[in-house]
């Protein structure tokens, strides 16, 4: 077990993915008895996977009604999904949280480089309300990783962030500012400044706080505003470990341990092929003690180089905290 969890993160091929994720579809099987069950449900055994093609994808719902567990252990942590009063949240229990802290850290290094470069700030006033975000949590180290004097969170001082930011820009410091996307939107609305050296990173979120719009519209309203010539956003959720980054275009890319999958709309079990629009699945390796296997309720393509975009969500789902929902 030991030695797979070490795996993870060394991937470097298709093919040693490939071979990891069956190796953990093979331990989940047998030890995580939801995901067993529904295995069995579909009359899929063992036996009959033999590529990541015929791997089932667990409907991310259930991470809301059951307890998802590959193993018997006391959870070191416990996210928590966001939701209006009266939703039922995503849990997600966390057996090793260092894995889910190597796993954030690798994939910011792998797109934006040594943390220690840039001053991180964070413009994420729903979240901090309340305990469980892992948005939160990744963010929150991220800052404390940075070592920047200015790094930090700020809830409702816009005027101090936006001296910062004016500051970190003239001085071309890499700076890098994550906020959920009503409150981008409101800074965007206020300000007008130049932001041309600054990375904006949209973490999703309007979640009615705001009219929805079409994340083409926010990033331009963003673009204008912040004068940048791109909007970068991140790609995650409470029920995974990793998470995915686009830096131009709303394209994502994954890191080595994580891989998108477009199931058919009309068969859930079917995968189409590329520029095809679907269901997004997920292979999360990180996620080796709850599932790795989740079919989302959001919509999307992949293209011709495993990058994919994000394009809705189904009808009917729950709107998610960190993923923005288009109208």
């Amino acid at each position: 077990m030991l030695s797979l969890k070490n795996q993870i993160f060394n991937i470097e091929t298709e093919q040693e993915f490939n071979e990891v994720s069956l190796k953990i579809f093979n331990y989940q099987y047998n030890n995580n008895s939801v995901y067993k069950k529904f295995c069995e449900l579909l009359k899929v055994s063992l036996n009959d996977v033999t590529t990541i093609n015929q791997i089932p994808f667990f409907p991310i719902e259930f991470f809301k009604t059951h307890i998802i567990k590959s193993g018997e252990f006391k959870e070191q942590q416990m996210f928590l999904s966001s939701g209006t009063t009266g939703q039922i949240q995503s849990k997600h229990f966390v057996k090793d949280i260092s894995l889910y802290e190597k796993s954030y850290n690798k994939a910011f290094a792998q797109f934006y480089g040594n943390i220690e470069n840039y001053c991180v700030l964070a413009l994420l006033p729903s979240y901090l309300e309340r305990e469980g975000s892992s948005l939160i949590y990744m963010v929150d180290d991220l800052i404390k990783k940075s070592k920047h004097p200015k790094s930090g969170f700020f809830l409702e001082n816009q005027s101090e962030l936006i001296e910062i930011l004016k500051k970190m820009n003239k001085n071309e410091q890499k700076t890098i500012l994550f906020g959920v996307s009503f409150a981008l939107l409101d800074l965007a609305e206020k300000y007008e400044i130049n932001l041309s050296n600054v990375i904006i990173m949209e973490t999703g979120g309007m979640k009615g706080r705001r009219k929805e719009l079409t994340r083409n519209e926010l990033h331009n309203i963003y673009k204008k505003s912040f004068n940048v010539s791109e909007v970068h956003s991140e790609y995650g959720m409470t029920e995974l470990l990793s998470q995915a980054y686009s830096t131009e275009s709303g394209v994502f890319k994954t890191p080595s341990w994580m891989k998108v999958m477009i199931r058919d709309i009309n068969d859930p079990f079917s995968i189409v092929e590329d520029n095809k629009t679907g269901g997004i699945n997920v292979i999360d390796l990180a996620n080796i003690d709850s599932c790795s296997f989740i079919a989302t309720q959001d919509l999307g393509k992949k293209n011709n180089n495993e990058e994919f975009e994000v394009l809705g969500r189904f009808d009917n789902s729950d709107l998610r905290g960190c993923n923005m929902l288009i109208s």
